[in-house]
């Protein structure tokens, strides 16, 4: 006998939950949830679930979503060697560093939204969004800086829609979780920023 993960678990007015989608979602509410804490733990349940998902969002056609997963991994392994066994010290963004991303948040968006339109992905506009949000606040998390966690709740909210106009339901809510968490980590890291710089 042997196990399928793409199997349904369980069926709850006619949403069929996959074992694959269970499992990337306890490993992401953990993985995220230790990030809060900068600690370096944080990276390899990030990593896990960031492989399910990968998995998960490809069935979907999520197109840019499934890529996310891979430069997320990546992500997890520069985090767990950037940060060091002391976890993260998390600070502030210059202003000509904030500047910069925010341009690249711009122009990278609508430079990747046509380019998933014509691909055919699912939710184009919102992907595209979410895609290049969580790259810039991916490296931004890495070299430990707090205005990733802003960056987060507004992409973890537009993921919370898309998903849910999707049918996603489990991942809706996890994505709404996200938004929780991002909060938390916004204002523990910014409290440390300011500690550090005091």
């Amino acid at each position: 006998m042997h196990f399928n993960l793409l199997a349904v678990m369980i069926t709850l007015w006619d949403y069929h939950l996959t074992y694959l989608e269970f499992v990337a979602f306890v490993t992401s509410v953990i993985g995220v949830g230790l990030g809060v804490f900068g600690t370096r733990k944080t990276w390899p349940w990030w990593n896990v679930s960031s492989l399910l998902y990968a998995l998960l969002f490809f069935q979907q056609k999520y197109i840019a979503s499934s890529l996310l997963q891979f430069i997320f991994v990546a992500g997890g392994f520069w985090g767990w060697f950037g940060w060091g066994k002391l976890g993260a010290k998390p600070a502030k963004l210059s202003t000509r560093h904030m500047q910069f991303w925010s341009l690249t948040y711009v122009v990278a968006w609508f430079s990747l939204y046509p380019i998933l339109k014509h691909i055919g992905a699912a939710a184009s506009l919102t992907d595209a969004f979410g895609f290049v949000g969580s790259c810039i606040a991916q490296v931004l998390m890495v070299v430990e800086k707090y205005e990733s966690w802003p960056l987060w709740f507004v992409v973890d909210a537009v993921y919370t829609y898309q998903f849910w106009h999707g049918g996603n339901y489990l991942t809706a809510i996890l994505y709404l979780i996200f938004v929780g968490i991002a909060l938390a980590g916004w204002r523990r890291w910014l409290r440390e920023a300011r500690l550090r710089n005091s």
